[in-house]
């Protein structure tokens, strides 16, 4: 319980300090976290790379996925987080940068393909091009039979900036499939399952 507090008021005083960076009203729960983590392997020695992940709400959904051997990888832009993610999670490698410069970080400390990405980036927040650059970026290091998930909150999906980015998916991956509603989630949200990506956009 102390651990849920510590990182609730983590996630609000960030979100205050800094809400260009922060788009959720509160941390994925721990259900709509196991949903997003499905496409991790559970087998092998899988390099995840989690996007995003701002307290760790996702990240202890990722590392219970990952067999020894594995590599979980975060991209956190914000310092104050990625100070927090070091902190609370030893096992976690975390870099600090912008994910439109994903492959880049990525080479930085010896990674060029990966197995899978999951992202909890603030989608609403991005202008559209600079959501094909990061989608760009990610279908770059995908290694073949890679997935890349991320969410949609349900409430949103009937905007037109929710349908654009739908669009968006579909426009650089051949495969989308999204999930049924995840209600035990504040707001109830939906996850996208992404593979093949075509790179084109």
């Amino acid at each position: 319980m102390n651990s849920l507090f510590t990182e609730y008021r983590t996630f609000v005083t960030r979100a205050v300090r800094e809400p260009s960076t922060v788009g959720a009203v509160l941390p994925s729960s721990p259900v709509l976290a196991r949903e997003m983590a499905a496409v991790v392997p559970s087998t092998e020695r899988p390099v995840v790379v989690e996007l995003g992940p701002g307290t760790g709400a996702l990240s202890g959904a990722i590392a219970q996925r990952v067999p020894e051997g594995g590599r979980h990888v975060a991209v956190e832009i914000d310092p104050g987080m990625c100070e927090h993610l070091r902190a609370t999670h030893p096992g976690l490698e975390v870099l600090e940068g912008d994910a439109e410069r994903l492959g880049e970080l990525l080479a930085g400390v010896g990674i060029h393909s990966v197995d899978a990405v999951v992202s909890g980036l603030p989608w609403s927040l991005f202008d559209a091009e600079s959501q094909r650059r990061v989608l760009r970026e990610v279908g770059g290091v995908l290694a073949p039979g890679g997935g890349f998930t991320t969410i949609a909150y349900a409430h949103a999906l009937g905007l037109r900036g929710a349908r654009l980015f739908r669009h968006r998916l579909g426009e650089l991956f051949d495969e989308v499939i999204t999930s049924r509603t995840v209600w035990r989630n504040v707001p109830p949200a939906r996850v996208y399952v992404c593979r093949r990506p075509v790179l084109r956009g």
